[in-house]
């Protein structure tokens, strides 16, 4: 990989001795480009040195003139190449020696990095034209690449990031490709992922026996993989294809029949699919997408953006259709763009064949299972559910599922962030041990930290399920790989029943294990990521459905004053009891009777979930709640928002986490004007429990339920009685917020949690908190759900145990 040298500056002008600095670059530097982009700076200025690639970053000596040095270490950070993310850049003033020209020497290191790996990124616009240009060789090239562009985190095996060192170092590079590889005017020098037509990777397409899929699928010798597959989605097939951090399934998001097939296969119920469209033209008929949506949309990393749906759009001639398969509930519909050259020839390249221009674009997996990358796995876990395979030959090294993020007061607000995000670490405001959260159980992401960073893994999933649990083993064995951080701390959650717990716990290996209550690490979550130091408490909003809580109810409702040291709860939703657990979860009906009981309101025939209950499971469940049977005491918000979706008779059976209140939203956001009286919590001072001391203020929604009650017995819209909900909750939270300031002299408040997904919500909540003059914290480098939980972990279990040495707590 040497290039020796590769070019001559001009002398220092010969009236100032010349001088020599080495300049470190810290950050996403590597694998993007910023070698050559040093050559290029240097040479313009008339520096003569070297560059090298090593475990701490990017580390260039440069010699000449003195006012050349220092525009030289000015322009280094600001004109980065577009996939760099700089850090840091320090300097050091050395002797000179006369280095002639400027080189860009062989990567360095043993493997112990310090530099940061970047994100898989979108194709880019440079690339793109090439793929169209027919007199190009890489034209139609489904795996084209160039530094700054292509698969990055997904195909890393070790550090320094080098081609050897990904799962590119099976395809030996042709002469052409060679030649631009170690050329550093082009911008494919050192792209590591760097390929062609003649050096690979290679399409190959499989499809199954119709009439034994038992059987394995056979290849389709003689047709070109991508025009056979359009072909197939053209005519309904579903479609497995390998993507850069695992397999989609894929079908024509026009086809009634072919969404529908796969919501069946896939047991997906009603939750909605994930749309890949070729242009955002091709949904504008569809959905209202905004500057800041759109920005995202076109971006380098390219999420699922979550966009509002245009209530009964329009025709649009020529536009395409959509299945309403493809999303029968919620106010939004997920997008994104094309990201790789594959994704484009799937839709069409000018002058191709008419096909589908909206494709379904779903994980490849069973509901509950992590994304399928590994190609024989891939033929087996999806042998139920796909029509075809579209493989390669190019091994993924880790599951990245595609974020999705949604646009909430302006800034973004991630609902899930995995590709294209991680493993960009989050920056922390304090400096830790080298430490390891295990995060939680659903949604489970897990976190690596040392110093004044914090790596995310990309999105893990719920940890029920076996292969996630060993999905989970791999993405921290990856994360420890390519931060190069070895944990001697580990943080989990405290519900003893968590898998990501209980695997924390196997492997303390003589390390201290500090367990973390959830909504504290929700909250110092918030804390960390806006750069709080923690010298000062805050006022900390835990919305969420689940969590343990530390008198083993399930907590939820919660509003804790808190630091990273700890907390006080200051607030809560009053405890009902949840009879059954998952049950109920599933079934949203059985929280709104328990609420019902606990607000003193009979189970009259006329109200929706007591017609929605089945008569014998009434009566079961009226004897559970009377005797008290198998009914945990929680103060969840989000098994709040159920009863109240189900009491509005909006939603009583959910078939994904959430469903419930995500309809009720979505009703709330068709309310209109409303001139009627809203709703309200009662506020109770607590008195010691059975459990515990209970919080100081308890937030009763019994007056909130009898009002609906009197609604919905009124013919009231259900979803005017959803926005009314809302209003309630946002005037709870603020008149909570209201009593902590006067008793604690608190100003900053932090809203967390799942429930603050719900944009409805979240931003009429912060709303009403700035307007009395709070500062308001939310979610925008992490999710507000558990996707976020372990980088709070982090921080609490780093001041639990301080950066030298320090005592876990069990």
């Amino acid at each position: 990989m040497t290039t020796g040298q590769v070019g001559r500056a001009p002398a220092a002008a010969p009236s100032v001795a010349a001088a020599r600095r080495r300049i470190t670059v810290r950050g996403v530097v590597q694998g993007v480009g910023f070698r050559p982009f040093v050559h290029t700076l240097a040479t313009e200025l008339g520096l003569t040195g070297h560059v090298v690639n090593t475990d701490e970053g990017v580390v260039a000596e440069v010699e000449g003139h003195p006012a050349a040095l220092a525009r030289f270490a000015e322009r280094i950070g600001s004109e980065a190449p577009p996939l760099a993310l700089v850090e840091a850049v320090d300097g050091e003033d050395l002797a000179a020696v006369g280095e002639p020209g400027f080189r860009i020497l062989p990567s360095r290191g043993h493997g112990s990095s310090r530099t940061l790996v970047a994100p898989d990124a979108a194709t880019c616009d440079a690339c793109l034209t090439e793929l169209t240009d027919p007199a190009d060789r890489r034209h139609r090239h489904p795996f084209l690449t160039c530094t700054h562009c292509g698969p990055r985190f997904t195909i890393v095996t070790g550090l320094p990031y080098d081609r050897a060192l990904t799962t590119m170092d099976r395809f030996p590079m042709c002469a052409d490709c060679a030649g631009e590889y170690a050329d550093p005017a082009d911008r494919r020098f050192h792209a590591q992922p760097i390929a062609c037509h003649g050096c690979g990777p290679r399409l190959r397409l499989l499809t199954a026996d119709p009439d034994d899929r038992t059987r394995p699928p056979r290849p389709e010798h003689g047709t070109d993989p991508v025009a056979g597959t359009r072909r197939l989605l053209a005519n309904g097939a579903i479609v497995a294809v390998k993507g850069l951090g695992g397999y989609h399934l894929v079908c024509d998001a026009s086809n009634d029949n072919a969404v529908k097939l796969l919501r069946r296969r896939k047991a997906r119920g009603d939750k909605p699919l994930a749309l890949m469209a070729r242009h955002i033209d091709d949904v504008a008929h569809l959905v209202r997408v905004r500057d800041e949506e759109r920005a995202l949309l076109t971006g380098h990393q390219r999420p699922i953006v979550l966009l509002r749906r245009i209530p009964d759009p329009a025709l649009v001639p020529g536009a395409p259709a959509l299945s309403e398969a493809v999303a029968p509930v919620g106010p939004d519909l997920g997008v994104m763009l094309p990201y790789t050259p594959l994704h484009h020839l799937l839709l069409g390249l000018p002058g191709d064949p008419p096909g589908p221009r909206l494709l379904v674009m779903t994980s490849g997996n069973l509901a509950g299972e992590p994304i399928v990358t590994d190609d024989d796995e891939a033929l087996r876990r999806l042998a139920h559910l796909a029509d075809a395979w579209l493989t390669h030959d190019r091994p993924i090294r880790i599951p990245c599922d595609d974020s999705v993020v949604r646009i909430s007061d302006g800034e973004p607000l991630f609902v899930r962030r995995s590709r294209g995000y991680a493993p960009f670490p989050v920056a922390l405001p304090v400096p830790v041990r080298p430490a390891l959260a295990a995060g939680g159980d659903l949604k489970n992401v897990l976190c690596l930290a040392e110093g004044r960073r914090a790596w995310l893994s990309a999105h893990i999933g719920d940890m029920d399920d076996f292969a996630t649990q060993l999905a989970f083993e791999a993405a921290e064995a990856h994360l420890e790989t390519v931060t190069g951080v070895r944990p001697q701390l580990l943080a989990a959650d405290r519900h003893p029943g968590y898998r990501s717990g209980q695997w924390a716990q196997r492997h303390t290996e003589g390390r201290p294990l500090v367990r973390v209550q959830h909504h504290h690490a929700h909250i110092a979550a918030a804390m960390a990521e806006h750069g709080l130091d923690g010298g000062r408490p805050v006022i900390g909003v835990a919305f969420d459905g689940t969590g343990y809580g530390d008198d083993q109810a399930v907590w939820g409702g919660e509003i804790l004053l808190a630091d990273y040291d700890g907390y006080r709860r200051f607030g809560q939703l009053a405890y009902v009891p949840l009879p059954g657990g998952d049950t109920t979860v599933r079934r949203p009906y059985r929280m709104a009777l328990a609420h019902l009981r606990a607000a003193g309101v009979d189970w009259a025939e006329d109200l929706p979930p007591v017609a929605a209950c089945p008569p014998d499971e009434r009566r079961l469940l009226a004897r559970q709640l009377e005797r008290d049977l198998n009914c945990v005491p929680t103060s969840s918000m989000g098994r709040l928002f159920d009863a109240v979706s189900s009491l509005a008779g909006i939603c009583h059976r959910a078939g994904y986490e959430a469903q419930a209140a995500v309809a009720l939203e979505a009703a709330a956001l068709t309310a209109g004007e409303d001139d009627g009286a809203g709703y309200a919590f009662a506020l109770h001072t607590a008195p010691e429990g059975p459990r515990g001391p209970a919080a100081d203020t308890l937030a009763d929604p019994a007056p909130l339920l009898t009002a609906i009650v009197r609604d919905v017995r009124a013919g009231t819209a259900p979803a005017l009685i959803a926005a009314r909900f809302h209003t309630a909750v946002a005037d709870l939270v603020r008149h909570l917020c209201g009593l902590a300031r006067e008793r604690a002299g608190l100003g900053t408040v932090a809203l967390t949690g799942g429930v603050f997904a719900n944009t409805l919500l979240a931003e009429a909540t912060a709303g009403r908190l700035r307007e009395d003059g709070f500062t308001v914290l939310r979610h925008r480098a992490i999710p507000p759900n558990d996707g976020g939980l372990a980088l709070g972990q982090i921080v609490v279990a780093a001041r639990t145990t301080p950066l030298y040495g320090g005592v876990g707590v069990p």
